[in-house]
């Protein structure tokens, strides 16, 4: 529905949006107090509503008069005096020294608060610190600057609008400036059919469970001491599986804190509680860091026969090893492992990366190279796959802004639309799919895509790929992708060399002096070369000048 208000407007147009957007879908979580701002809200004159929202897309929640001046609102003061009666908005907000000195200018430090020293030579930081020594007691602003020509409004309503904000992202690490670059066209979104049954929260206790987690995980980065955090988080339990998701991840950080820390054995405890991906294989690290080498073969004999990801295998295959060596029992046969094909170079030295001097070097213009690193594959499989990515299952999407599914690397991501995803890499095996995915391309051409990388992928570079990567190895390559979306996006090759004369292609991953193949680059070559696909591990050296 176009907007009745005038352009300038275009924030309380956003906000107003984003109300009935809550309204519709969560009118049973909303609380009392909730649903009377939504529709108290609604009955305010224009230049009260606009201030209003104004304030609480700022930072923080104390806002001096003179700094609130918006032309299209005018009399700032006027605009406030319903917000005051309602209670939203309040004069008499209690400030410390350190409170009303964030407020002020240093020259309004030395002339409006106590200083025993107000040489104007010091730092406002200086300043702040002879506040502070003096205990003072606190106070309101006005009583604080009683001759200061300002007056101080501060907002009351900044949690309850973040519940708000809340329940229309679904998180809040998404805020209200998602709209303003959508409606500047910095972010274009896919537009998705959006159920209204499909919200990120399905009882007003996920909600409160989501801001409990969220406090947890404040007192967390604030340095609150772990024992007075991990009561409140192991009793944590919920039915959404997106917040039994946060918990995992931050039991894990805590565990990664602790062993670091030396203490062992609390975090052993930790690793067990949590379902984060890489919690089994710090368990078997923990064991063999406490000496109790045989409990850790147990365990990884046990996880290892249901490894989670190609990652964790390639660690357990590894703790196996290390482990049978070190209670001497017999070793296990190693599988063979694929010998990898080499290019060694001797460079001039540069100032570019050494990916780039091996680019450079390489080029020709029969034969041309590009920088792709993972975005050309995932961006190939992110257009292919599009429909699939972004079908509008439920709980999937429930805001214009998301650029990719809620639930992407959740475990059922694939399983769930693996009907989709089976209809997508069926269209390789027709002649006409180069043609779809010209057309994709032009017709999404920037739109927000978790896999897409636009800055990368332009014309010529998929005219080239189009033509040289068959079919075969894109199928292999996206189904090896879908095994495990969030290990395999990465690791692989650098660069890609096409020969479009001979409608072939080679990747190649680059080694500077001293550098070696990580663990998930290891996998891909193994993939590739299972797959006949050309790989080569370049190792430079710098020549002397």
């Amino acid at each position: 529905m176009p907007s009745s208000l005038a352009p300038e407007f275009y924030y309380l147009d956003n906000f107003r949006t984003a109300l009935a957007w809550v309204r519709e879908r969560y009118a049973d979580l909303l609380t009392l107090e909730e649903l009377a701002f939504i529709e108290s809200f609604h009955t305010l004159e224009l230049p009260a509503q606009a201030l209003l929202v104004r304030m609480v897309m700022r930072r923080g929640c104390h806002f001096r008069l003179s700094k609130l001046g918006y032309p299209e609102i005018g009399d700032s003061l006027a605009a406030a005096r319903p917000l005051l009666d309602l209670g939203w908005v309040s004069e008499q907000a209690i400030l410390s020294a350190a409170e009303v000195a964030e407020l002020l200018r240093k020259d309004e430090v030395l002339a409006h608060l106590p200083l025993p020293d107000r040489r104007a030579a010091q730092k406002k930081s200086e300043l702040l610190e002879q506040l502070q020594a003096q205990d003072l007691p606190e106070q309101t602003f006005s009583n604080w600057c009683p001759t200061l020509d300002d007056r101080l409004l501060s907002l009351q309503v900044g949690e309850l609008c973040d519940r708000l904000r809340l329940m229309f992202f679904g998180n809040l690490s998404q805020d209200w400036s998602e709209f303003v670059l959508a409606d500047l066209g910095i972010y274009r979104y896919e537009p998705v059919d959006i159920s209204p049954h499909s919200r990120g929260f399905q009882c007003r206790q996920d909600i409160e469970d989501y801001l409990h987690l969220r406090g947890l995980r404040q007192h967390c980065d604030e340095g609150l001491a772990v024992e007075a955090i991990l009561p409140a988080l192991l009793a944590f339990s919920s039915q959404n599986p997106h917040l039994r998701t946060r918990q995992s991840r931050l039991l894990f950080q805590i565990a990664q804190q602790l062993e670091r820390c030396g203490e062992l054995e609390q975090a052993l405890t930790l690793y067990r509680h949590s379902s984060h991906g890489e919690a089994r294989w710090r368990q078997i690290r923990v064991l063999e860091n406490l000496g109790r080498n045989a409990e850790a073969l147990e365990y990884a004999q046990l996880f290892s026969q249901q490894p989670g990801s190609d990652e964790e295998s390639q660690r357990l295959e590894r703790a196996l090893t290390r482990l049978r060596r070190r209670l001497g029992l017999p070793l296990s046969k190693r599988p063979k492992t694929l010998a990898e094909a080499r290019l060694d170079l001797a460079l001039a030295p540069a100032e570019s990366s050494v990916e780039i001097a091996v680019r450079d070097h390489l080029h020709q213009d029969a034969a041309p190279v590009f920088y792709v690193e993972n975005s050309l594959l995932c961006s190939l499989f992110g257009l292919l796959c599009w429909d699939a990515i972004f079908a509008p299952l439920p709980g999937a999407f429930f805001h214009p802004f998301h650029s990719g599914p809620v639930d992407l690397y959740s475990p059922d991501f694939h399983p769930r639309r693996q009907a989709l995803f089976e209809q997508c890499l069926a269209r390789l095996e027709h002649p006409d799919y180069p043609q779809l995915l010209r057309a994709r391309y032009r017709e999404k051409y920037g739109i927000q895509s978790p896999f897409v990388f636009w800055a990368m992928l332009d014309e010529p570079l998929l005219e080239m790929a189009l033509h040289c990567i068959p079919p075969q190895h894109l199928q292999a390559c996206f189904t090896r992708l879908l095994q495990d979306l969030k290990a395999n996006r990465a690791g692989m090759p650098d660069l890609i060399q096409f020969y479009p004369q001979e409608r072939r292609y080679r990747m190649i991953e680059v080694k500077g002096p001293g550098d070696r193949l990580q663990d998930n680059q290891k996998r891909w070559l193994t993939f590739a070369a299972e797959q006949g696909i050309a790989v080569e591990v370049c190792y430079v050296t710098w020549a002397a000048a």
